[in-house]
């Protein structure tokens, strides 16, 4: 039966194939090469040594929820998040589920100097090619959605485009695969997303069982339900380095003085 991560990957393969037929390898790599690449994950692990390193998200909608804002102005977002104390940015390029694009990546990445997460769904090759050439300097590779073979050589291809790679996993399986795959520098930064991917589900304690298993030298990041400096102060205690907020800020009409209200918020002190 099929999924619903099923069917987006399948969109996202068909969206490749007309990009490719659009826009060949030569004209990105020339692309790519105008972009040098801002160390997202070290930045996320300098910030992290004083206070929590905030990755906020821009994402206009998702297919659970569908539309989160209506007003998207992508360079008025990138720069409230600066102001409102963000390390640095992720950034939704997928258009047919959550109204993302590559031209929201350019913009983000332009309006700050805040190193910027391609948030989708990578299952190519010529994703990795087309992040950097539209101003990236991270890449999301999914766990659930890739063979291990797939994620072994798609982080070999991010490194190579001196892009950091941030592995997203939802179980204690799924890291498993990771680790074993990976080892301990195949990944800059592995997230632990709270949200079931079956029944959307979103228990913070599902990043609280894994955090420990994850190795020191890789960036820690929890994703999804994190709305209060509470949340944040729980995770941060537990040992993540980063957080990957999105929805609750999206939601708010000033999301720089709601970001920057979360990290007043947080009480942990390293």
């Amino acid at each position: 039966m099929s999924t619903r991560l099923d069917k987006i990957l399948d969109t996202t393969r068909a969206t490749i194939a007309v990009a490719k037929a659009r826009v060949p390898l030569a004209e990105l790599e020339r692309k790519a090469s105008l972009h040098q690449p801002r160390g997202w994950a070290a930045v996320l692990r300098r910030r992290s040594l004083s206070e929590p390193a905030i990755i906020a998200e821009i994402k206009k909608a998702s297919p659970t929820k569908g539309l989160i804002r209506e007003d998207f102005d992508v360079a008025w977002l990138a720069s409230r998040y600066q102001d409102g104390g963000a390390a640095a940015l992720s950034v939704l390029t997928d258009e047919p589920y959550f109204q993302g694009s590559l031209r929201n990546l350019e913009i983000a990445s332009a309006a700050t100097n805040l190193p910027c997460l391609r948030k989708d769904f990578t299952v190519d090759e010529y994703q990795i090619l087309e992040a950097r050439a539209h101003c990236a300097d991270a890449i999301l590779l999914i766990a659930a959605a890739l063979t291990s073979a797939e994620l072994k050589r798609f982080a070999v291809a991010a490194h190579e485009q001196s892009l950091d790679v941030l592995v997203e996993v939802h179980t204690a399986n799924e890291l498993d695969v990771v680790l074993d795959t990976l080892g301990n520098n195949g990944a800059d930064a592995i997230g632990v997303n709270n949200r079931d991917l079956k029944t959307f589900e979103v228990r913070m304690e599902t990043s609280l069982e894994l955090v420990d298993r994850i190795p020191p030298n890789v960036v820690r990041v929890a994703e999804s339900g994190i709305a209060t400096s509470e949340d944040i102060d729980r995770l941060r205690t537990a040992g993540f380095h980063a957080f990957l907020i999105g929805e609750s800020l999206m939601r708010h009409p000033a999301p720089g003085a709601a970001l920057s209200a979360l990290l007043a918020g947080s009480k942990v002190v390293r």
